[in-house]
């Protein structure tokens, strides 16, 4: 429970300055704290007189396609924030077209303000130009005349901005921000050179996550053309037929679902054979094939617990779990080196992470893991995780998995048919080339979060010395 300080209670003024709002969030939390600090600090501006436009647009008819000749890619309030953007849902060039405030610029600050997570802040990376992009986010478009974007967004996102950005927000079951809640936030000025030096750095992250897109999506293409299968390198599973009314000889006790028999996945799975290969049980004999133990979640603070990262959060640029003991959990939480974790718990919607992969390096070897992934560790020293990783993140083996899937409304896998699930073997010169795509981006992914670390302790160290 937060408690108002006795020794600095809410004033009138506070609840003018708040439009008269009487619930407790901005005044207990330390939302008004850093108000108030920010507003103390000499050369300061307010949001809406940095920025060009505070907006949002209205709520639009989505239609929606799977035709890349005819859609645009379309972020919603939890997609602005993941890591790797290629499988984005489409909505149709008309609907993009008739609403004219839908597409994103690079350099903006992106607010989600819907929702149990409202008050979110991210930045517009290069590969999010032209994206259509939802209602439920606020879009801030700085004024670059007078203040640069990265600068900005740093503020923003920083533990002095979230927790103002926060403190605005209202409503009970469905939280909501609109722009004008925003706009008098306290924006201090602390100089052309380190602002200039914060921008570059929030710039190169950027810049450095789109060529981690980049990258990895270079290498799943390495994957396919190396092996002969081009045609799974750009797969229109959409396009092909639906899987009606179709017979499968040989069925056996193994399985029975239908799903399981899938037409699509079979001729995916059928051209997989038809190249030299070897399944995926074969590859991880000796390393690790199975989902993570149950445990039992106790908490701890930072500076003595591990940050936990569910299903959801894997996917995100900078995961945000709660902090748990690690003593009082397995050890494999933990993971080694290139291991590759699939999503293994969810559902079938085309826009869930479940069957979805990533691959746990650099960074991300602090963090522990939930038990809701499939743990994939190669026992095979030539084949590297990283080049596993580039042939399981793809749409192809997206689509296998999913067809591989038991179970009522959360649906995992059947291990059977997954330790038989076709590898591509490709030359051994190949798969180090693919290998090494996978890390240069992964290295990339790093540099791009240290590169907004330092933005954010120079912020934080220049907002320290102007207060005095």
């Amino acid at each position: 429970m937060k408690l108002a300080d006795p020794d600095n209670p809410v004033r009138y003024t506070w609840l003018a300055e708040q439009g008269f709002r009487l619930d407790p969030g901005p005044y207990v939390s330390d939302a008004y704290r850093m108000y108030k600090l920010l507003e103390a600090l000499p050369r300061t501006s307010t949001l809406a007189q940095v920025s060009e436009r505070i907006f949002r647009p209205g709520i639009f008819r989505r239609h929606w396609t799977t035709d890349r000749a005819h859609g645009v890619r379309f972020l919603g309030s939890a997609s602005i924030f993941q890591s790797d953007l290629s499988t984005l849902p489409m909505i149709t060039r008309r609907s993009f077209d008739e609403t004219p405030d839908l597409p994103l610029k690079p350099g903006w600050t992106l607010i989600t303000c819907s929702g149990m997570t409202a008050g979110r802040v991210t930045y517009a990376r290069p590969d999010m130009d032209g994206c259509a992009c939802s209602q439920d986010v606020i879009r801030v478009v700085p004024d670059q005349a007078k203040i640069p974007g990265g600068y900005l967004y740093a503020l923003l996102a920083s533990r002095y901005g979230r927790p103002i950005i926060r403190g605005r927000v209202y409503g009970t079951s469905i939280k909501h921000l609109e722009p004008e809640h925003l706009a008098n936030i306290p924006v201090p000025r602390v100089g052309p050179a380190i602002e200039d030096k914060i921008d570059a750095l929030i710039g190169r992250a950027a810049e450095l996550r789109a060529r981690f897109q980049a990258g990895v999506v270079a290498a799943t293409w390495d994957v396919f053309t190396s092996a002969g299968l081009p045609e799974l390198a750009d797969l229109a599973w959409h396009d092909q037929p639906r899987d009606l009314g179709f017979a499968v000889p040989g069925v056996d006790a193994r399985t029975l679902r239908a799903l399981n028999f899938s037409p699509r996945a079979r001729r995916i799975l059928d051209a997989l054979r038809s190249v030299p290969h070897r399944t995926l049980g074969d590859i991880c004999a000796g390393g690790i094939l199975r989902t993570g133990a149950r445990f039992k979640r106790i908490d701890a603070d930072p500076v003595h617990g591990v940050r936990l990262v569910g299903q959801r959060q894997a996917f995100w640029m900078r995961p945000e779990g709660r902090w748990i003991n690690p003593h009082h959990a397995p050890p494999d939480i933990l993971q080694s080196d290139e291991t590759i974790l699939i999503a293994a718990h969810g559902t079938l919607g085309e826009n869930e992470v479940y069957g979805r992969s990533i691959l746990v390096t650099g960074g991300w070897l602090r963090h522990a893991f939930s038990q809701d992934f499939v743990r994939v560790r190669t026992g095979t020293p030539e084949f590297t995780g990283a080049y596993l990783f580039g042939f399981l993140r793809s749409e192809a083996a997206f689509r296998v998995l999913r067809s591989m899937s038991v179970g009522g409304k959360q649906q995992e896998y059947h291990p059977g048919l997954l330790r038989d699930l076709p590898v591509p073997l490709c030359t051994a010169g190949d798969r180090e080339r693919i290998a090494g795509t996978v890390r240069r981006a992964y290295r990339d992914r790093d540099d791009a979060d240290a590169a907004e670390d330092e933005a954010l302790a120079l912020l934080d160290a220049a907002v320290r010395e102007a207060a005095g």
